[in-house]
């Protein structure tokens, strides 16, 4: 079976339209309501849906991402919940593309092999693993190559990763996922200041969808980007308006709806 994210961003590309791609925090309300905003957001249109597993020292999360993964932990919320969150999730028929932003000491805990396996047994399309710099990701991604079904490594890059972005791209599937500044996520449109410069010189190198993130809140932040960027990841803004709301699956939908609609209209 191909990959979900793959699959997706080619029916995009088909359709010369951009990827929107949320970020929300696993197990929260709880696990219920969780899958409930997983099957809110495939009805609303959204492209390819990032799930952070909880961890107590989230090293490249922000204030707002940092207080969700901690209430997750104090619910309980673990890797194997999840695991089991994702088998119910795709035995319901939830097809959107799933990817796990996660910390590597969760998955070093779990056994590299045995979490692999995991995950290609529930479903997951794809892993980010923003503390495993490219020089350290040769466990992992022979574990990934040798499982039939395994999630795709995504690759970061930030405007720092200058001349190493060939080399970090090469193999790369799936789509890039470009930091939009230095720091943390989840600061409202403190974009790099040489940002214009970084994205084109990413996407001219890259061989896959270009992806931007960090501190974006609506699709008008996105606009300068347009004409460069293959779509836009939304985290920290969209785990505020989720607490807002009380983790209403309609104004998460409404919100989706809204942001892939503004973006293809740009």
């Amino acid at each position: 079976m191909p990959n979900r994210i793959e699959a997706r961003m080619q029916e995009l590309a088909q359709k010369k339209e951009k990827a929107f791609i949320t970020y929300m925090t696993a197990g929260l309300p709880d696990m219920e309501g969780c899958k409930a905003l997983i099957r809110a957001q495939e009805e609303a249109g959204v492209d390819v849906l990032e799930l952070g597993i909880p961890f107590s020292d989230p090293v490249a999360d922000g204030p707002v991402i940092q207080a969700a993964s901690y209430k997750s932990i104090q619910l309980g919320t673990n890797l194997r919940k999840v695991f089991a969150l994702m088998r119910e999730t795709r035995a319901e028929g939830v097809e959107i593309p799933i990817i796990f932003m996660m910390y590597y000491n969760t998955i070093l805990h779990h056994g590299i092999g045995e979490f692999v396996r995991e995950c290609a047994a529930s479903g997951v399309d794809g892993l980010i693993v923003p503390d495993l710099p490219m020089e350290e990701q040769g466990s992992l991604r022979d574990a990934l190559g040798k499982e039939e079904g395994a999630p795709l490594l995504i690759q970061l890059v930030s405007p720092v990763s200058a001349d190493r972005v060939p080399a970090i791209l090469n193999g790369a599937r799936g789509f890039v996922y470009c930091v939009s500044g230095m720091g943390v996520t989840g600061q409202s449109g403190n974009f790099h200041r040489e940002i214009m410069t970084y994205l084109s010189s990413v996407k001219a190198v890259s061989k896959i969808p270009v992806m931007m993130g960090f501190g974006i809140q609506t699709a008008a932040d996105v606009a300068p980007m347009k004409d460069i960027i293959d779509g836009a990841i939304v985290g920290s803004h969209f785990i505020r308006l989720l607490e807002e709301n009380g983790y209403s699956t309609e104004a998460a939908a409404e919100y989706c709806r809204t942001f892939k609609r503004e973006m293809n209209a740009l």
